[in-house]
């Protein structure tokens, strides 16, 4: 108890110091309906429908837009008991698991697609970019729902990956006051805090504060991490029909770098799950995300709304690390290992502003958005690598690791400079064709400068590609319940780099079709979706074959499959969440890879069902208890090529496995509850992703948190 004390301390010293002022102001009436107000804290018999998704950028409900789009509600993330984004991930169809980076930063595939981590899934946060440069592995704290609109957004977004988009909402601030606090303990010493407050400091401006301090250990040897975020959110009523928001984010992740557990004679596991084979000693890599969002939006005589943005995200990431080289030494014991400095940071600067109103033409409503967006992000990349040598090798004992050994000191390995700057124009129309159809189409030009200067060699890279992506998407409402959706679009994505002969790569271009039903009962509390999808990419970075140690823009990957979402209300005492997808994502031309060779890290098939009951005792407290099972098939643990599978030799592949998790709750009161976390039941050992052989992820082992959430 001293422990749990002395680590929340921080937390709650802020608890106590927050300004109670906004609470005794004057309270103002909120102009949003009650069903829009959001409770604060974390709730239960919340909704799981979403009706409308901000990231498709169109006033259809979700069961008209001719699109594939799971919505994961805070009341989903609260029954899952969501710290972390990654803690969703497995509950929803086409979704997979990346490399994370030595857990630094999110990574994720949808429809079998995962592109560069930094510069590919366009992952945005209301709206504005959020993964260019290096981000942290991203909090729920301030977190309202997280969109995954399925199939390509470049059409609105640009550059991105054609098989989806991820949109993070965060907490509005609200009219009404309110405060929650959360305690959190639980297994390998993990301890957390939140605040989330919220309501008026007047007549015209709101606030909304989340805060959250976590100290997390680790089911691994000598690791754990710790986070800090600071969520700050104002909102102010210039005028009737102007409204100017603030949005701020500052989220500090600092942990050890790790790489995870190596395959050693064909198999995982003759390593134990907990071991670490970096170097304690070698501390925490740190990052830093300073994050700004401001946006004014104002409501013409006409109708016609006028929206601008400016959207600023600043990342610095910083440290030593330890980790394997890609094989084991002849005895398959002895692992030789480098040491890494890496000092990377980012700035991304983003502005747009829209015009949006609707028009009648012919007798047919036309619902238009017109949009004009520039950005620019600088990123620069410092890294210092001492590599092993039989002079210094480095080394550690994978079965009898002996750690404390004399560190070598990194020198210059890498230094660039990489500016990207971006002006795009778009256009949407949604178009209502009498009571069944729906039509959305959209067309976005792209110019798109980069600089890539190699401070080391002192050769630059330039490239100014150009793109026009368009998507058409088409909806037939069959029924008051179901409807049939077609959809088609292009991507594309600038390739960074240069080949041997210093010229920049064309960029990777994509087309993707959809085709789905949807269905919702008739009193919108209970939602299904289900969509094939074929999607094709080319100019895909594979080796030179004439100079092994660069690449050309000239492979090509296939991705193709179904994916299915149900979430809702069975019962006013049933919830479920459920998922299934099947992919087929694979090579179709490489100069290395083996064509037909299946993508890195993706399974053929995932699914995931989670079930809530809550009731009420007799002496009126409420208590839920719930149950998910997870499910993963094999994937590809590390790229083939066409040469070893000439030479028959084995594919390396992570196994399948199944998770439970077990989540319960008790009202105590309107005002106290409290809540218990069990993940992985019954300690299943298993494996998330991979980047080769000595870089296996293993995921986490059971887990169980106890939380108490209260509310005054």
């Amino acid at each position: 108890m001293n422990q749990l004390h002395a680590r929340l301390a921080p937390v709650a010293m802020a608890l106590t110091l927050f300004p109670t002022a906004a609470v005794r102001a004057q309270q103002a009436e909120d102009t949003a309906s009650p069903a829009s107000v959001e409770v604060v804290g974390r709730r239960a018999g919340g909704d799981y429908l979403v009706q409308e998704a901000s990231g498709a950028k169109s006033d259809l409900p979700l069961r008209e837009l001719p699109q594939a789009v799971r919505i994961m509600s805070r009341q989903a993330l609260d029954d899952l008991g969501a710290v972390r984004v990654d803690d969703v991930l497995d509950y929803v169809g086409g979704v997979s698991r990346q490399n994370n980076f030595g857990g630094m930063w999110d990574n994720i595939a949808i429809r079998g697609l995962a592109g560069d981590a930094n510069n590919g899934i366009a992952m945005l946060q209301n709206g504005f970019a959020a993964n260019r440069g290096f981000r942290a592995p991203r909090d729920t704290a301030n977190l309202e729902r997280v969109e995954f609109l399925k199939g390509t957004a470049a059409a609105l977004y640009g550059a991105s990956e054609p098989g989806g988009t991820v949109n993070f909402v965060t907490k509005s601030p609200q009219w009404r006051a309110a405060r929650a606090a959360e305690l959190y303990a639980g297994s390998h010493d993990y301890y957390r805090a939140a605040l989330d407050a919220t309501g008026p400091l007047g007549d015209k401006l709101a606030y909304r504060l989340n805060l959250a301090h976590e100290d997390r250990g680790s089911f691994r040897d000598h690791l754990g991490s710790r986070r800090t975020l600071v969520a700050p959110a104002l909102a102010w009523r210039l005028a009737p029909g102007t409204r100017f928001d603030y949005r701020g984010e500052f989220l500090r992740h600092e942990g050890p770098f790790d790489r995870g557990v190596p395959f050693v004679n064909g198999a995982l596991g003759a390593v134990p799950r907990e071991r670490f084979l970096g170097e304690p000693g070698d501390g925490d890599v740190r990052v830093e995300n300073h994050a700004h969002q401001l946006v004014l939006e104002h409501v013409l005589e006409s109708g016609w709304q006028l929206r601008a943005g400016l959207g600023y995200l600043a990342a610095d990431m910083r440290g030593y690390s330890t980790e394997p080289q890609p094989t084991l030494q002849p005895d398959e014991r002895t692992l030789r290992r480098q040491r890494r400095y890496r000092d990377y940071r980012s700035h991304d600067t983003s502005a747009h502003a829209e015009l949006g109103g609707s028009v009648n033409a012919g007798g047919v409503n036309h619902q238009l958005l017109f949009g004009v967006e520039a950005s620019r992000l600088d990123a620069d990349q410092r890294q210092l690598r001492a590599s092993p040598s039989a002079a210094r090798p480095y080394a550690i004992d994978i079965f009898a690791p002996v750690y404390g050994q004399p560190r070598p000191e990194p020198v210059p390995n890498t230094d660039t400079e990489d500016d990207q700057e971006t002006r795009a124009f778009y256009v949407q129309d949604t178009v209502r064709l009498g009571e069944r159809w729906r039509l959305v189409a959209a067309v976005r030009a792209d110019r798109h400068d980069q600089e890539l200067r190699n401070l080391r060699n002192g050769r630059t890279a330039r490239q100014s590609p150009h793109a026009n992506s368009p998507r058409a998407g088409l909806s037939f409402l069959a029924s008051d319940t179901w409807t049939l959706f077609a959809n088609a679009g292009r991507s594309f994505r600038p390739n960074t780099g240069a080949d041997a002969s210093g010229q920049a790569f064309s960029p990777e271009k994509g087309k993707a079709l959809e085709l789905g039903a949807k269905w919702q009962n008739t009193a919108s509390t209970l939602g299904a979706t289900v969509a094939l999808y074929d999607i094709r990419k080319r100019n895909v970075l594979t080796a030179d074959p004439l100079n092994p140690d660069f690449s050309i823009a000239a492979g090509e990957v296939r991705s193709r499959g179904l994916d299915a979402d149900l979430s809702g209300q069975l019962t006013r005492a049933w919830r479920i969440n459920a998922s299934l997808s099947w992919i087929d994502a694979q090579v179709v031309a490489d100069n290395t890879l083996q064509p037909g060779s299946r993508l890195l890290n993706i399974p053929r098939l995932n699914g995931s069902l989670m079930l809530l009951h809550e009731s009420t005792l007799a002496n009126g407290a409420r208590v839920g208890i719930g149950g998910a099972l997870t499910h993963s098939a094999k994937r590809l643990a590390e790229t083939r090529t066409a040469a070893q599978a000439r030479a028959g030799a084995p594919t390396f592949e992570l196994p399948a496995y199944s998770l439970a998790r077990l989540v319960a709750y008790w009202q105590l009161s309107p005002a106290l509850r409290l809540s218990l976390d069990i993940d992985n039941l019954f300690d299943r050992s298993y494996y998330t992703s991979s980047v080769q052989r000595t870089w296996v992820a293993p995921g986490p082992a059971r887990s169980a948190s106890l939380g108490l959430q209260a509310r005054f």
